[in-house]
């Protein structure tokens, strides 16, 4: 476990370290703020869609071929999205290098997988919780240390970004063991590598269900806010990439903390099921409150109050992982990251256009926070679809012992 938690840290270290910079980046071949948000949607759409057909393919690769050689080609493809994309000199081959990139990557789903694959089921909850933890280190320090380097230029977070990449593979090729023994693999079935057969298993797996709506529904609005978080905060209350970067310290500063030391303690005392809804709750309160706030500071308080909404996601994922056959993790890991793909694709559709019909707006504006309403009404959604589902699943389970108890 502690292999795949460093390779996952310093992943997310370098995905981090571009995020206060890259909207930033596509500016600068921009003349205004609603061209920004239009084209930063593009960009962050070409990696989407791209990773939205890969990520399927890949996962069903690492169930015949095992885990750490698909991270190994993530961890290249990385390196080389982040290098040329700090060379890019026009918007097109910023679109261009993300397309690429986008259809090499699916370390997340892979990291999953590779964490289903070393644990029992009831231990998933919380050790998907230590995997969220990393992701939320790597956001402590990717953002901040993104948001000093592109403070002294605009490139700089992507070459070091790709530094850190090459080194994740090199401790991958020598350090990072194999999870999947040789006896538990198994042939690809290339029918159900396409996304849209992966989505359909997905959905059909005992015990999910309409939950594939609730992780589509949670997945968009994860991905609004990373697309517009940046563009939001600097419309809103005047912020640059210092500032930026230290806010999304805060966010990985607190999933860290909720995901690696308290969801453990709390599934031993309350089901995923019930921690995911009401983390579903907490969350479509946060987005209201982020969007009205009207002083950066407030962004901090309400960070600081949705502790549970940190713990949706693992709480989730273990759900599913339950779900799945040993010999399919990778190929159901690589669905819900084909799903969360697709919301990736379909965030910049809709959250860019909402940030720039409101771009023109002065700061502090209540109105600039469009975005995260938007958001708040999903998140609110998606957790009456759980309640619904979770509540189903139990009148089964009852009416399965009613009808097996003798007469």
């Amino acid at each position: 476990m502690p292999f795949i938690l460093i390779t996952v840290l310093i992943d997310m270290v370098s995905i981090g370290l571009i995020i206060p910079v890259l909207p930033l980046l596509v500016g600068s071949f921009t003349g205004s703020p609603s061209d920004t948000a239009f084209w930063f949607g593009v960009v962050t759409f070409a990696f989407a869609i791209a990773n939205f057909f890969g990520s399927p393919i890949l996962g069903a690769l690492s169930d015949r071929y095992g885990r750490r050689p698909v991270l190994l080609i993530g961890f290249c493809g990385l390196a080389l999205n982040f290098f040329f994309t700090a060379l890019s000199t026009a918007l097109w081959m910023l679109i261009a290098v993300r397309l690429v990139g986008g259809a090499m990557q699916a370390n997340a789903a892979v990291a999953n997988a590779y964490v289903a694959d070393i644990t029992p089921p009831d231990e998933r909850a919380r050790r998907f919780g230590l995997l969220g933890a990393m992701f939320g280190l790597g956001f402590i320090l990717g953002p901040v240390l993104g948001g000093l380097l592109g403070a002294i230029d605009l490139h700089l977070p992507f070459y070091v970004a790709g530094t850190l990449a090459l080194v994740n593979c090199l401790y991958g090729w020598f350090v990072l063991p194999e999870s999947l023994p040789v006896e538990r693999r198994r042939e690809i079935d290339w029918k159900r590598a396409n996304p849209f057969t992966a989505l359909k298993d997905l959905s059909e797996l005992k015990g999910v269900g309409s939950l594939v709506a609730v992780l589509a529904l949670s997945g968009l609005v994860q991905f609004t806010l990373h697309i517009t978080w940046v563009l939001y905060t600097t419309y809103k209350f005047g912020w640059g990439p210092l500032e930026n970067g230290w806010s999304l310290f805060a966010v990985g500063l607190m999933s860290a903390l909720v995901q690696g030391v308290l969801l453990g303690r709390l599934l031993k005392r309350f089901s995923a099921q019930r921690l995911a809804v009401t983390g579903l709750v907490s969350s479509s309160l946060a987005y209201v409150c982020w969007g009205l706030a009207s002083e950066g500071w407030m962004m901090y308080v309400v960070i600081a109050c949705n502790v549970l909404g940190f713990g949706v996601t693992a709480c989730l994922q273990s759900i599913v992982s339950n779900a799945a056959d040993p010999r399919t993790q990778g190929q159901t890991m690589g669905a819900v990251s084909s799903l969360n793909s697709l919301m990736a694709v379909v965030a910049p559709v809709i959250g860019a256009p909402l940030l720039g019909l409101v771009s023109h707006l002065p700061q502090g504006d209540w109105r600039i926070g469009t975005p995260y309403y938007f958001c708040a009404a999903l998140q609110a959604t998606a957790m009456l679809l759980a309640l619904r589902h979770f509540r189903a699943q139990r009148g089964l389970r009852g009416a399965t012992v009613a009808t097996e108890s003798p007469v």
